[in-house]
């Protein structure tokens, strides 16, 4: 298989890059900064380069701006038009690639939901109404528009990855590894997490899986957990007490607006994944924290 790969030089771009030329297929990849022998594209200044994309069998869309920063009104503009013009500007590649390819599969977000309390959210929730689901939703839309040029798409909802180089982890490791960590805004809000190869391999089996795998997909580990738990258990993993709670008010402080998205969390679950046959390489959240932390 030939697969292209825009923000390849990202944290799941990496994984997922490397797991395909493990099992032999050819990669192209599409970055904003040279690496990985990638071609340089930026997806805000125009379409993406079809000589690039065209004999491919199927594109992963993974580009778009870190959610995890301050949400200034500058910075929400660069997460929401990186996501909504830069899809726009891979279609329109894809439009002009000839042959096409048969696939697109592209990162979307867990935030498209709305917090549901302790529901248990699959794919055929509806959207929420808040900055990060509305941008999802846009995301998603501009990605559709592959489907009338014969493109199968597929909606990967992300969860928060955990890998101590980047992510949610990354920026908890810190206070916890200094012994001040534990809950925030009281720990009861879920965090549907993922390990870093259950995602590249969400992103394999939707490559391999055909019409099945049209639509959305949730990755995210087959059990979310409380926040509290999860503080209880990465605690555990780097060998440090987890008991200092974090409140609201010192997150929204430090954050501002994005705050939100470890304040209020959504019970999501991967349910078309485990419909489909996928089998979790990390189910369990103590196995992967090991993992990821070794």
């Amino acid at each position: 298989m030939k697969v292209a790969v825009t923000g390849a030089t990202g944290l799941i771009g990496r994984r997922l890059v490397a797991a395909l030329g493990d099992r032999g297929d050819d990669v192209v990849a599409l970055s904003r900064s040279p690496g990985l022998g990638a071609v340089v594209w930026d997806p805000l200044t125009g379409p993406a380069p079809a000589e690039a994309l065209a004999g491919s069998d199927a594109v992963v869309h993974l580009a778009g701006e870190n959610i995890a920063q301050r949400w200034t009104a500058a910075a929400k503009e660069r997460i929401r038009a990186s996501r909504e013009l830069g899809t726009r500007n891979l279609v329109a590649g894809l439009r002009a690639a000839e042959p096409r390819p048969a696939a697109l599969v592209h990162a979307s977000g867990g935030d498209y939901y709305a917090p549901r309390g302790d529901e248990r959210v699959d794919e055929s929730w509806p959207p929420g109404d808040g900055f990060l689901a509305q941008v999802c939703v846009a995301w998603e839309r501009e990605a559709s528009a592959a489907e009338p040029l014969g493109l199968r798409v597929t909606h990967v909802r992300t969860g928060p990855v955990l890998h101590p180089s980047g992510g949610a982890l990354q920026r908890m490791l810190l206070p916890f590894r200094l012994g001040v960590g534990g809950p925030v805004a009281g720990g009861r809000q879920w965090f549907p997490w993922i390990a870093l190869d259950d995602i590249a391999g969400i992103y394999l089996a939707a490559l391999d899986g055909g019409e099945a795998w049209a639509g959305p997909v949730n990755a995210c580990a087959p059990e979310p957990v409380r926040n509290a738990d999860f503080a209880k258990a990465l605690g555990r993993a780097l060998h440090r007490p987890a008991v200092i709670p974090v409140p609201a008010f010192a997150i929204r402080a430090l954050y501002g607006d994005m705050a939100q998205i470890v304040t209020a969390g959504v019970r999501m679950v991967p349910a078309r994944a485990i419909e489909l046959g996928y089998r979790f390489r990390s189910p369990e959240l103590a196995e992967a924290l090991r993992s990821a932390l070794g």
